[in-house]
């Protein structure tokens, strides 16, 4: 069983920024799409951003430009580097690898 462990959230003012790390327990890890969802308070989980096996990278709208996701498939890691953080990224952010998902690291934009 595939296991991610997310790690980097916490309180940020706005116009800051923070890294989130995914770490998955599978070498199984490199040959998948990866993603970064993210669920606000009241509102529905939501895509933020993706990373194909090769390196292709999505993004949703509200955050191109702004965020930048990468991975390192030698360490079985990836990462979302976010920046101008505003307080609508406030949410808890969670890493998805096919079927599994971590449990989730919050995210507090707040001034």
């Amino acid at each position: 069983q595939v296991q991610l462990l997310e790690s980097g959230g916490g309180l940020v003012q706005p116009g800051g920024s923070l890294r989130l790390s995914c770490a998955a327990s599978t070498t199984l890890f490199s040959i998948y799409a990866m993603y970064w969802y993210r669920q606000a308070p009241g509102k529905q989980r939501e895509m933020v951003a993706a990373i194909s096996s090769g390196g292709s990278t999505n993004y949703a709208g509200s955050v191109k430009g702004r965020f930048t996701i990468s991975r390192d498939n030698a360490k079985n890691t990836m990462s979302l580097q976010m920046n101008s953080l505003k307080p609508e990224d406030t949410a808890v952010y969670y890493c998805k690898v096919g079927g599994y998902w971590g449990q989730g690291t919050q995210v507090t934009v707040s001034s």
